[in-house]
Formats: C-alpha cells, sequence, structure tokens
C-alpha cells in the first residue's frame, strides 16, 4: 500500500474493492503515531474516522458514494467542526468547541471524504514557519531540523510525510503555497471569494482564503472542485459558477503565453531555486508555450502594503478575545481593565501580540490616513500591475520562497526576515487572484524547491492546466 500514491489510482483499487478505506484510514493513523515527532496534528479522530470509513466502504458496495469517496483528508485547527476543539494553535482557544461546521466541512463529508483530524498551525495563522505555535513547533518532514513553512504547517507535513491524502489549509500571504514549496508538494490558494470562509476564524477577513494540499494537482483540482462555489452564509463568497477542474487538465500548453516578472528574478533568488525554475521553464517551452518578460512595477510595496493591511485587520478580528465572552480568561485579574490586559497578555502568543499592536497602531488616529489609508491605495496599484500584465499573458510563473526550508529557531529573533519569506506571495493575496505551488525539484541538500503560478481572477482552470503540465512532464 503506498499511501502517498495520488487519489486516482487509490480510488480505482477502491471501487474495484481491491482494497478498503479502512485499511487506509487506519495506515494513514499508523503514519501519525509513528512519525508524532512532528507534531503535524493537534488532534486525531482516530475511532471517528475508522467508524465512517466503514459507512463509506458499504457505500461503494451498494454503488452510492460521494465523489471523494475514501479520501483521507486533514483539517487545519482554524475550521469549525462542531463538537471539536478549534484551538487556532494558540492558548486562547485551547478548550473552545465548536458548534457548527464549516461550510468545506460540510462539503468534504457530503462528497464521502474522511476527516482523520486536525493540524498545528502558527497562532491565528501568523507565521511563515510553523513555529509560532502554542503546541509546539512543527518540523519538516524530511529534516526536522528544518521549518516546514507555515502558518499551515501542521496540513503540509500531514501530506508531505503521508499522514493523510490530502488537507485543508488556509492562505492569507501565502500560508498554503510557501509550506508546499518548501515541503514538495502542491499548494493551491483559490481566488478570493471562491470558496466560502464561512466556518474560517478570521486572521485578515479581505485576505484568508481555504484551499487544498495534495501530492498531484489533480488532487488538489479535485478537492476544489467539492469546496468551492457560492454560500449564502459567506456574503464574501464570489456568484460565479463553478467550473469542470478535472477537465482543464490535459497537459496541453501548447501556444499558451506564460508571463516571467522580471521584479521576481533579482539577485535575493537563491541561485539553485533561480535553476530548478529555469529547467521548468524550458520545460513549457519544449511543450509549446510562450515566455513572455512582464513588470510588476509595485512589486516592492508588496510586503510593506501587506503587513500594514492584514494587521489591522487582525486587529479588529481579534479584539473579540477579551477573556470575557469565550476563550481564555486570566485566573489573576481584579477588574475589568486587568481583565481584559491580563488575558490577552497570558493568551497571545508573541507573534500575535507583535501584529495587533502594528495593527492597532496603523488604525489610530493620526496613522490611519499616513498608513491604512495609503495602503489601501497601493493595494489598488498592485491589483492594477496584475491586471495589466494579464492582458498580455495566459499566467504568470514565480518562484515561492527566496530560499528553501530554513533551519529551527534561524529568524526567530529577526521578525522582518521572516516576513520576507513571503515576499512572493503576498501579492496575490493582495489582488485577489489564485495561485499554485508545485514541486520543481530539489536543491544540493535533497531540500524541495518549488514553483509558484498565479492566474486571473477565477482562472483556477489555467493554472491546474499548467501545474499538471510541469507536473507530469519532468
Amino acid at each position: 500500500m503506498n499511501i502517498q500514491e495520488s487519489y486516482d489510482t487509490y480510488r480505482k483499487r477502491l471501487f474495484q474493492q481491491e482494497e478498503t478505506v479502512e485499511a487506509r484510514v487506519a495506515e494513514h493513523l499508523s503514519v501519525i503515531t509513528k512519525r508524532k515527532n512532528l507534531n503535524a496534528f493537534l488532534s486525531v479522530f482516530e475511532k471517528d474516522s475508522l467508524l465512517h470509513a466503514k459507512g463509506i466502504d458499504a457505500k461503494i458496495k451498494k454503488g452510492t458514494a460521494g465523489s471523494l469517496a475514501g479520501m483521507v483528508i486533514a483539517i487545519k485547527d482554524v475550521l469549525s467542526m462542531k463538537g471539536t476543539v478549534t484551538t487556532c494553535g494558540s492558548k486562547m482557544l485551547e478548550h473552545f468547541e465548536a458548534v457548527y461546521d464549516a461550510t468545506v466541512i460540510k462539503n468534504l463529508r457530503a462528497a464521502d471524504a474522511v476527516v482523520i483530524g486536525k493540524t498545528n498551525m502558527d497562532e491565528f495563522a501568523m507565521g511563515s514557519s510553523g513555529e509560532n505555535s502554542a503546541y509546539g513547533v512543527t518540523k519538516h518532514p524530511l529534516d526536522e531540523s528544518r521549518v516546514p513553512g507555515g502558518s499551515s504547517s501542521g496540513s503540509c507535513v500531514a501530506v508531505a510525510a503521508g499522514m493523510a491524502t490530502t488537507s485543508l489549509g488556509t492562505d492569507t500571504g501565502g500560508s498554503i503555497r510557501q509550506p508546499a514549496g518548501l515541503c514538495g508538494i502542491v499548494g493551491l490558494k483559490p481566488t478570493y471569494g471562491r470558496v466560502s470562509r464561512y466556518g474560517l476564524v478570521a486572521f485578515a477577513s479581505s485576505f484568508d482564503q481555504i484551499g487544498p494540499f495534495a501530492n498531484s494537482v489533480r488532487d488538489a483540482a479535485r478537492v476544489l472542485q467539492v469546496i468551492a462555489g457560492k454560500d449564502e452564509n459567506d456574503s464574501t463568497s464570489a456568484n460565479v459558477p463553478v467550473p469542470d477542474y478535472l477537465s482543464a487538465l490535459d497537459r496541453n500548453v501548447k501556444g499558451m503565453k506564460i508571463g516571467l516578472p522580471k521584479e521576481y528574478f533579482s539577485d535575493v533568488l537563491n541561485k539553485e531555486i533561480r535553476s530548478a525554475i529555469d529547467k521548468k521553464i524550458d520545460q513549457l517551452k519544449k511543450g509549446g508555450a510562450e515566455i513572455v518578460e512582464v513588470s510588476l512595477p509595485n512589486s516592492e510595496f508588496t510586503i510593506s502594503t501587506y503587513y500594514i493591511l492584514a494587521t489591522a485587520e487582525a486587529s479588529s478580528n481579534l479584539a473579540r478575545y477579551d477573556g470575557a465572552r469565550y476563550g481564555f480568561r486570566s485566573s489573576n485579574v481584579s477588574d475589568l481593565n486587568s481583565v481584559y490586559t491580563k488575558s490577552r497578555s497570558e493568551g497571545f502568543g508573541d507573534e500575535v501580540k507583535r501584529r495587533i499592536m502594528l495593527g492597532t497602531y496603523v488604525l489610530s488616529s493620526g496613522y490611519y490616513d499616513a498608513y491604512y489609508r495609503k495602503a489601501q491605495q497601493v493595494r489598488h496599484l498592485i491589483q492594477n500591475d496584475f491586471n495589466d500584465a494579464f492582458k498580455k499573458v495566459d499566467c504568470i510563473l514565480t518562484p515561492i520562497s527566496p530560499t528553501t526550508a530554513f533551519k529551527l529557531g534561524e529568524k526567530m529573533n529577526d521578525p522582518l526576515q521572516m516576513y520576507l519569506n513571503d515576499i512572493y506571495t503576498v501579492s496575490a493575496n493582495l489582488a485577489g487572484i489564485p495561485g499554485i505551488s508545485v514541486p520543481a525539484g530539489v536543491d544540493a541538500q535533497g531540500l524541495p524547491i518549488g514553483v509558484q503560478l498565479l492566474g486571473k481572477q477565477f482562472d483556477e482552470p489555467m493554472i491546474l492546466k499548467v501545474g499538471d503540465f510541469l507536473e507530469n512532464n519532468n
């Protein structure tokens, strides 16, 4: 049994009744136990997942199983699942039990996927390394002395290490694509509004988007097919028809125009990463695609714009954790003011407090116009850059990260260096466009390198198509 094979391969055996969902779930549970030192999971639903698997096996025999029958999926612990603890990787919510299911959870269950557990993450999805969880760091599956990326660290590692077939993460500034690139798997951030955020605990509401991790582009497309679509419970979900994503995967890129933004290929980029990407570019050329240089002139402002706007939204969203209504409450309080200050000081970790303070500052009287309003204007300029580029090309190809996976603790004391890990990914969130990370090779140390594809709004079929071509033309 190869638990890291594609879902399609496993599905064939499943429907020919050569294998059972129950056996597959048991195998994944075994890997979770064997590799618990990676700290990928915060909770594992052993009994429930095995019981659910038996029910799906019965459906398969009857011919009534759903489109994701037997797919074993892990869920980032920022998504609400009724009756389970939803911690967001924070002490603030260590005992919080969700009272309803997120829309994506309902959709997955309706398609007969098996939810095996909830995964570790940077606290409230704030981090680029997987080191900010209140429940310990998540480690890279190939080298435990290194970071797996973040903030969807556990969801990424769960797939990369064979603990689940696929997983769900969230991407606010690269939190799906960056860890996928560092761990050598596929990570897809859909267009903003393509997937309902109902049941997602918010970090930055105008940036957050839910998406899948998988071992293949095809598996990611299958998951997106199920979770995409308009949801009346989320006013920001888009009323745009959901296409057949699998039908786009014809591995034909002849005549396509692929853009290379000159600002993304500077001397900052690691030479081995550049070399790996050049090989992917050559593959596209051999496949008949045309490579076109494009310019995204406001790229230099993406990090500063993102960290002004995202922290402002975080400050607003996290104001509700006040020690009074729900979540952590300090036991050492004497009056209302100390309830607020001590509960928040003790309940939040350093990175979350840093971002709350930054966000509160840029929203404060006297600084709102200088920072927040100006950042919104620059965000519009960045969106226009992409609109102009997409008039010339079908999709854009870029690096994922300036380096491969770095050592645990290496950048924890230098927030600016940590934030610069997102230099190639935050622009997609600012512009609200889809992006996908696809494996592009390894460096001299055997550490994975990823390549990023960015598309027009709601043109996931295009980046899935190109990603599938790159994946299958090595």
